[in-house]
């Protein structure tokens, strides 16, 4: 990958000799003048390509009725999409292209996977109705990542403006993986997974605020303690992953509908 100044009165090369096109990405340099790109970067691009595989693996899995399988592998979807980002800040490698690419990724992961694997679990018996429950979340997972990717730099990054995609799936795909595992049918609760579905579809495309946890410190120093925590923390999630994961995600998808109503229970108060 190479970089260089952009010269206008150059033609552009279109007699490479692979069969499809080399990506170039404009940009600016530290003084300002426009420079081009070629090529991608490879490293953070890694991590999208397997949050992308994850995706797609655990719509196979759904469509082959192992929901437990396809359900876990969206949370490890989550992990690897947790690492693309902050691999390419650590090592100043962010472009975009990687933005573009790891929206299309999180779609495929957060946003069809999880709606077909309720589908298949439990929705599919309501027929018209749950299809429709299924595209409520599938449309509010690719608004609220368009609409994410309009608000960089212009909000708050302590909040998330509307739940995340992955913490939707995390409900989703936590309800799915906590019934299924203790051998419940998803017929017997369609209503309630219903419910929860075309809700969390709403919350992602709402107006409620949700703490991003981005202005955590991970790279400074922390008490001994602090490690003895994420220890616990680690213990206790893996001492049940499909019901304690559920719990937290259903957790974090309530505090933002919380402190909405306490805020305007405050502002009653002082009107």
């Amino acid at each position: 990958m190479s970089e260089r100044p952009e010269e206008p009165n150059q033609p552009a090369d279109n007699d490479s000799l692979l069969p499809i096109d080399e990506h170039v990405e404009e940009g600016q340099d530290a003084e300002g003048r426009k420079v081009r790109h070629r090529g991608i970067y490879l490293l953070p691009n890694l991590f999208t390509t397997a949050n992308l595989f994850a995706g797609f693996y655990a719509i196979v899995n759904a469509m082959n009725g192992n929901f437990s399988v396809a359900a876990a592998t969206i949370f490890v979807a989550m992990v690897l999409d947790s690492l693309d980002g902050r691999v390419a800040r650590l090592t100043n490698t962010q472009s975009a292209f990687g933005a573009e690419y790891d929206s299309l990724s999180d779609m495929v992961a957060f946003g069809v996977a999880p709606a077909l694997l309720a589908f298949e679990w439990a929705l599919s018996g309501l027929g018209s109705v749950g299809l429709t429950v299924a595209f409520i979340y599938v449309a509010g997972a690719a608004l609220r990542l368009a609409r994410f990717n309009t608000q960089i730099g212009k909000v708050d990054k302590r909040y998330f403006i509307g739940l995340a995609s992955p913490a939707a799936a995390g409900v989703v795909a936590g309800t799915v993986w906590a019934f299924s595992d203790f051998g419940i049918k998803g017929s017997n609760m369609s209503f309630i997974v219903a419910l929860l579905v075309a809700l969390a579809g709403m919350l992602m495309v709402s107006n409620i605020r949700f703490y991003s946890f981005k202005d955590l410190d991970l790279k400074g120093r922390v008490p001994f303690v602090a490690i003895l925590i994420v220890v616990l923390a680690f213990a206790v999630v893996f001492s049940d992953p499909p019901r304690i994961l559920l719990l937290i995600f259903l957790a974090y998808a309530a505090s933002g509908p919380v402190q909405y109503l306490l805020q305007l229970r405050r502002r009653k108060q002082v009107e």
